[in-house]
């Protein structure tokens, strides 16, 4: 390896005028690396330039990684959110119809009932809380016959009324025409409204 010349510090270019003139093999732009170019990088409107050019190169991957960092955590909270306005809603629906039977098949109502969805929660989003979509339900009809959808259709518009009934399935075709997203605002103030609503009963 051929060993670099020794050559005065002195500065060239962005660092002209400085240096200290001491005999140096490590040099970056004529400034010795053990004497005066940190000085430059310091106290030069240049060389500071050059540092902070530096340090965001540097910093940028760490940067994006914060931005999706950040992103990921939003996204956490989103569906932390959503899960708990479906256990506030479901707590809601099952206390509103405590006592009454199945929706669906009519059996007598015990403490396993369960929140079932007319409209399918996973492909209706927008009617994912809505409380005339959802009825106390027994764990046979909601988990094993896929919501028993013909018997819940049949009795729900008595249930709530042919008028709720018309809005809730005229909801259902507009939800499916577009692609619906819960935020974060409406999320909070539908926890807030069945938080209030389960107080009342």
């Amino acid at each position: 390896m051929i060993k670099p010349k020794e050559k005065a510090c002195k500065g060239t270019g962005n660092a002209k005028g400085y240096g200290c003139g001491k005999l140096t093999y490590h040099r970056v732009y004529g400034l010795g690396k053990m004497c005066c170019y940190s000085n430059w990088l310091l106290t030069s409107e240049a060389g500071r330039i050059k540092m902070h050019k530096a340090i965001f190169k540097a910093a940028a991957p760490r940067l994006d990684m914060d931005k999706q960092i950040s992103s990921e955590k939003k996204t956490k909270d989103l569906e932390t959110l959503k899960k708990q306005v479906m256990n506030i809603c479901h707590k809601y629906i099952r206390l509103r119809d405590k006592g009454l039977p199945c929706i669906s098949c009519g059996a007598k109502w015990n403490d396993q009932f369960q929140a079932g969805h007319f409209f399918k929660a996973d492909k209706y989003s927008e009617l994912k809380y809505y409380e005339f979509n959802i009825s106390g339900q027994c764990r046979v009809c909601n988990l094993h016959k896929d919501g028993n959808h013909n018997e819940y259709s049949l009795k729900l518009p008595s249930k709530i009324g042919k008028k709720e009934f018309e809005t809730v399935v005229k909801m259902a075709a507009e939800s499916k025409k577009s692609a619906f997203k819960w935020d974060r605002q409406e999320l909070k103030a539908l926890y807030i409204y069945y938080r209030d609503k389960i107080k009342t009963l």
